[in-house]
């Protein structure tokens, strides 16, 4: 059986600048190397860096603040960078996300969204570019987030214990093996992270050339009716994600099929959440996205499991004595 490594393609790799820039424009590198917000110029590769938001942290810590050191030693106004300016071109992982402060969350949320930080602090007035990919992680039995920052997140992921015996095997010798020598473990990966990683700058490539048929994109927006979502950010990310697949896997058309796998990633942290109901977000929108685009299938799923029901209800009422206490209906 084949390895299946489970890690991060970039996490353990040092932020590296190679200099492929047009001529004329190596001074330019050297000065984007040295750039506070890491504003890289022209064709500049740049592998992202990983910039981790703990759970303690501060708005000024967050978005930058006054540099103290030089306002005592210098007397001037200077700006000290935050965590948004060093993840500019990176990727800011959030661990906790929902114990994090609303309002912190928030801030972070918007400068994901637009690119841009402002930051007015103590006669400070700045705008810095802030362009970066945001992973955050919790467990929803500690606390929740509220709906309206749920909706910024553009995909969201249900992590659950593996039941495939040959897989959670697999991850265990993992573990062992990088526990007993990481730097072996890493080489004998780096030509699948290598393959993958090459795959990925190709899909990159080839994202303008995927093409979305008018009637997939209706389609789309009938789900997210259909399942009463809030906004057009979920159709927007559908569409998006459909189109991403569809580049990764070398092919030039979005189906509906591409579609249904990424649909719930989408939308099942968007929807509405009942506290009685017992179905899951992912549940709905798989069913949502039957009854849009297999309509009879869906009728007679749904036919077949009301006779089932009336048969069931018809049977226990038949086992009963007369006058015995038949409970809750």
């Amino acid at each position: 059986m084949a390895k299946q490594h489970l890690y991060p393609i970039f996490f353990t790799v040092r932020q590296l600048v190679l200099t492929k820039s047009c001529r004329g424009c190596f001074a330019d590198v050297i000065r984007a190397v040295k750039c506070i917000f890491i504003c890289v110029p022209c064709d500049v590769v740049c592998l992202p860096s990983q910039v981790e938001l703990p759970l303690g942290a501060t708005e000024d810590r967050i978005c930058g603040t006054i540099d103290i050191e030089k306002a005592l030693q210098e007397g001037i106004k200077a700006y000290e960078p935050g965590l948004l300016a060093k993840a500019n071109r990176g990727i800011l992982y959030v661990d906790e996300v929902n114990l994090l402060d609303d309002g912190l969350v928030d801030v972070v949320l918007d400068s994901a969204a637009s690119g841009l930080n402002t930051v007015e602090r103590e006669g400070v007035s700045i705008i810095h570019p802030a362009k970066f990919i945001m992973l955050g992680s919790g467990n929803p039995m500690e606390g929740e987030l509220r709906p309206q920052l749920l909706d910024r997140f553009g995909m969201s992921v249900n992590v659950t214990t593996l039941l495939d015996v040959d897989v959670r095997t697999q991850m265990v010798l993992d573990k062992m093996a990088y526990e007993e020598d990481p730097d072996n473990f890493c080489y004998e990966s780096s030509k699948e992270q290598g393959e993958l990683r090459q795959r990925l700058v190709e899909a990159t490539k080839k994202l303008k050339q995927v093409h979305m048929p008018a009637d997939v994109r209706l389609k789309i927006s009938e789900i997210c009716s259909l399942l009463d979502v809030d906004g057009i950010r979920g159709d927007i990310v559908t569409n998006r994600a459909a189109k991403a697949l569809v580049a990764f896997e070398g092919r030039e058309e979005v189906s509906l099929s591409d579609v249904e796998k990424v649909i719930g990633l989408c939308l099942n942290h968007r929807l509405r959440k009942d506290p009685l109901d017992a179905m899951d977000g992912g549940t709905k929108v798989k069913l949502a996205f039957q009854r849009i685009t297999r309509p009879r299938e869906a009728a007679e799923a749904d036919k077949a499991k009301q006779e089932a029901a009336s048969k069931a209800a018809g049977g226990s009422k038949a086992g009963k004595k007369a006058g015995s206490w038949g409970g809750l209906p």
